[in-house]
Order: structure tokens, then C-alpha cells, then sequence
């Protein structure tokens, strides 16, 4: 019996109750997902095509608004299959690899913080040895270690996802697919996928939030060891963007794990929205902030649109 119910794909689910308003709702969605894309995409262009943002700093930004793009591109195709087509139908084998991305990019886009937060450290602690400390080599060693942890932390919670007998209701709560979802599905012993991600989470994210708080707190005692405020003003601004893009993230991750953990009473709606505000927002506004904040990326916009004009 239980062999026939496994082979049912599940079924995802939009905005429950507002399936009549799919449509619209799709158009901001879609919105985003377009900005997302562009905005991460041009980041991508702009630091391979300008000479001058071949540095540490760009390259961890590059392997942000990389992470970005994938989070997006893994989610996009069902949350919008859902909201234009209704098409809710996944299959196990599509679903658990949507899960195992969506998860381990998370891990990854966390880690990657954590290296750009080492980045300003160094860039305000020994500023004359910036670039003989944080080669290319060292780079692309630490940004290995980023994917690698991300990557091969998720594959014990996500294979046993593949033999467990799914014997109740095959509805998940989201457009796509994530661990927690599915593994309540599952009619079989699922201790380990209950605690190894709580494990997973604390040695992951919190450790890195740790981290990088720890980091600040020493970044801010060198700027305030600094006699020059023009100095001191200018060594915190280069810190900006990235305590942004910091806060942007943790905040979203801990409002989404407060609404789950303490907000059983809250609309569902609201629960499922919080969840589309952590996948969406951080990618959204991670290439605005650098944009916006950050001189070399500007120069490199304004650069890059006269290119476009003359080439009109």
C-alpha cells in the first residue's frame, strides 16, 4: 500500500483561499523575480567586465549575487507555475532537489556573509596587507569552503526524503518545496530530520551570526582607535553595504523563524508570505544596497549605460 500512495506526486499549494486573486498576485511576483534577475545578473556583468572591481571585495559580492540568482532560478518555475497555471502537481524526485537547493544556498548565501564580513576586517585592520593576505588563491579557497559546507551539510537530511513511505496527505504548504514540508509527509521514523537540522541551523547560521557580530564589535573598536574622524567616517562607510546586506538576511531569517516557531495562531497567509519574504527580499535588495552605496559599482553602472547609449 504504502509503495502505490509513494509514487503520488505532491501537491503544491499558492495562497490558500486567495486562488481566484492568483493572477494578480503573480504580477508583482513576477515583478520581482525580473528585478531579482537583472539586478543580480548586471552585479555579475559589471565585476567580470570592469578591471577595476577584479578585488576580494567584488568577488565575495559576485558569489552573493550569484547565490541570488540560483535561490531565484530554483524557485521561480513552480511559484509561478502555481500562480499563472495552477499547476501544483511536483514530483518527488524534482521536489526533494528543489529542497536540497533552496536549502543549501541559504547555508551557502550565510557563509558568504560571513567571508565578506572577514574581507572589511582585514581591509580596515591591515589595510597595507589587504592584498597580499586575501589573494586570489585564498578567494577561491574560502569560497569553495562557502559551496562545500552548503552543499554536503544538506545531503544527510535530504536523502532519507527519497526511501520514506508517504502514506498521508500529499498537499505541501508552500509553491515549492522545502525540508520541514516534506518530511512531516513521511510515515516513518523522522527523528534524525527533526533534530540534525536544528543541529545544522545553530552551527551554521547562528554561529556565523555570532561571528559576524564579533567581527563588528572589533571593526568598531579599531574605527573609534582612529584620530582622523574623516578617516573613521570613511573606514565605517566602507562597512555599510555589507551590515545592509547582513541585516537584510538575519532579520528575514529570524522573522521567518518566529512566525513558525511562536506564530501557530497567525493567518496561514501570513505564514506563507513571511516565507516568500526571505527567498525574495534579500536577493531584491542586496544589489540596490550595492548599488547604491557603494562609488565603484556606480561608476561601473554609469559606465556601462553610456557604453549602451553610443552603442544606440
Amino acid at each position: 500500500m504504502w509503495a502505490n500512495i509513494s509514487t503520488a506526486p505532491f501537491l503544491l499549494t499558492g495562497f490558500p483561499g486567495l486562488e481566484a486573486a492568483h493572477h494578480w498576485i503573480s504580477i508583482p511576483f513576477f515583478a520581482v523575480y525580473i528585478s531579482v534577475l537583472l539586478g543580480n545578473g548586471t552585479l555579475l556583468c559589471l565585476i567580470k567586465d570592469d578591471h577595476s572591481l577584479h578585488e576580494p571585495m567584488y568577488y565575495f559580492l559576485a558569489m552573493l549575487a550569484g547565490t541570488d540568482l540560483m535561490v531565484t532560478l530554483t524557485t521561480m518555475p513552480t511559484v509561478m507555475g502555481v500562480l499563472w497555471m495552477n499547476h501544483r502537481e511536483i514530483s518527488h524526485g524534482a521536489c526533494f532537489l528543489q529542497a536540497y537547493f533552496i536549502h543549501s544556498l541559504s547555508i551557502v548565501e550565510s557563509g558568504v556573509l560571513l567571508a565578506m564580513a572577514y574581507d572589511r576586517f582585514i581591509a580596515i585592520r591591515s589595510p597595507l596587507r589587504y592584498n597580499s593576505i586575501l589573494t586570489n588563491s585564498w578567494v577561491m579557497k574560502a569560497g569553495l569552503g562557502v559551496l562545500m559546507r552548503g552543499f554536503l551539510s544538506l545531503v544527510p537530511p535530504i536523502m532519507p526524503l527519497y526511501w520514506f513511505p508517504y502514506c498521508r496527505s500529499h498537499v505541501l504548504s508552500h509553491a515549492f518545496c522545502l525540508h520541514q514540508d516534506v518530511m512531516k509527509l513521511a510515515c516513518a521514523d523522522i527523528t534524525f530530520n527533526r533534530v540534525y537540522p536544528v543541529i545544522l541551523v545553530a552551527l551554521t547560521f547562528f554561529l556565523d551570526a555570532l561571528i559576524i557580530l564579533f567581527s563588528y564589535i572589533l571593526i568598531l573598536k579599531m574605527v573609534m582607535g582612529i584620530t582622523s574622524g574623516e578617516e573613521r567616517a570613511k573606514a565605517l562607510n566602507t562597512c555599510v553595504s555589507h551590515i545592509s546586506c547582513v541585516l537584510v538576511f538575519y532579520i528575514t531569517v529570524i522573522g521567518l523563524t518566529f512566525i513558525h516557531r511562536f506564530g501557530k495562531h497567525a493567518p496561514r497567509v501570513a505564514r506563507i508570505t513571511m516565507s516568500y519574504v526571505y527567498f525574495l527580499f534579500p536577493p531584491f535588495m542586496n544589489p540596490i544596497i550595492y548599488s547604491i552605496k557603494t562609488k565603484q559599482i556606480q561608476r561601473s553602472i554609469l559606465r556601462l549605460t553610456s557604453i549602451l547609449r553610443f552603442s544606440i
